[in-house]
C-alpha cells in the first residue's frame, strides 16, 4: 500500500474532487450493485481520463496516470467493473 501524502478524503469529498477533475460520477456502488463504500463512475466518457484499452506511460491500468496518482494520494484507488464502468474505492 502506498503511503498517502495528503489527507484521506471521505466519500463525499472524493466524489466532489472527482467531479472537479472532470469525472462523470454516476452514483455510489450501493446504487450500482449493493457493494458498500465505493463511487460509481462512467469509464466511457471519451475525455481521456479513462480508457479501458489504453497502454503506455500516460495510463495506469486504463486511468490517466496523473489522475490515478492524485486519487491514490488522497487514499483511494480505481478498479474497472467493465469497459464502460469504473469504481473508486477507499484504500
Amino acid at each position: 500500500m502506498k503511503e498517502t501524502t495528503l489527507k484521506t478524503l471521505n466519500r463525499n469529498q472524493m466524489m466532489a474532487f472527482l467531479e472537479k477533475k472532470g469525472c462523470k460520477v454516476v452514483g455510489t456502488t450501493e446504487e450500482f450493485n449493493g457493494s458498500q463504500g465505493g463511487i460509481w463512475l462512467s469509464g466511457g466518457q471519451g475525455d481521456g481520463l479513462f480508457n479501458y484499452y489504453a497502454e503506455g506511460s500516460n495510463y495506469e491500468f486504463g486511468v490517466l496516470a496523473s489522475l490515478s496518482e492524485q486519487v491514490m494520494d488522497r487514499g483511494w484507488y480505481f478498479e474497472w467493473n467493465d469497459a464502460g464502468t469504473i469504481m473508486c474505492w477507499e484504500d
